[in-house]
């Protein structure tokens, strides 16, 4: 489910139980050094933007921003809202949960039209 975006970028829904956004650029660059700095800049923004969005919403207790890129060799920051009573909390999301779980979020659409409506703002 695509977000948000504008020329340079665009935002994703991750399908987890867990609050999980994907920014992508519109380019494909490899590694962040090959990103021009006026688009590189304007990456840092958008992902404080999304950082506020869901610190504000949904009230986390930290939020991870990661930026692998080795099974998709593009440049893309996953941005997860995390919770102390999330499955693999403290621990990485990208393994199988450890436990069972059931997570009492606000919606997720709602989220997404606040957000948007954030973005567009910044735009």
């Amino acid at each position: 489910m695509t977000v948000w975006e504008n020329k340079n970028f665009y935002i994703v829904k991750h399908e987890s139980k867990l609050p999980w956004l994907k920014l992508f650029t519109k380019t494909e660059y490899k590694e962040l050094t090959d990103i021009p700095k006026d688009i590189k800049s304007e990456m840092y923004e958008l992902l404080e933007v999304i950082e506020t969005a869901l610190i504000n919403y949904y009230n986390p207790d930290k939020i991870n921003l990661a930026s692998f890129g080795n099974m998709l060799p593009r440049i893309h920051w996953h941005i997860i809202a995390r919770f102390q009573n999330d499955p693999w909390f403290p621990k990485t999301t990208w393994e199988e949960p450890p436990r069972e779980y059931k997570l009492n979020l606000p919606n997720f659409e709602e989220f997404a039209k606040l957000l948007k409506a954030d973005l567009d703002e910044y735009r």
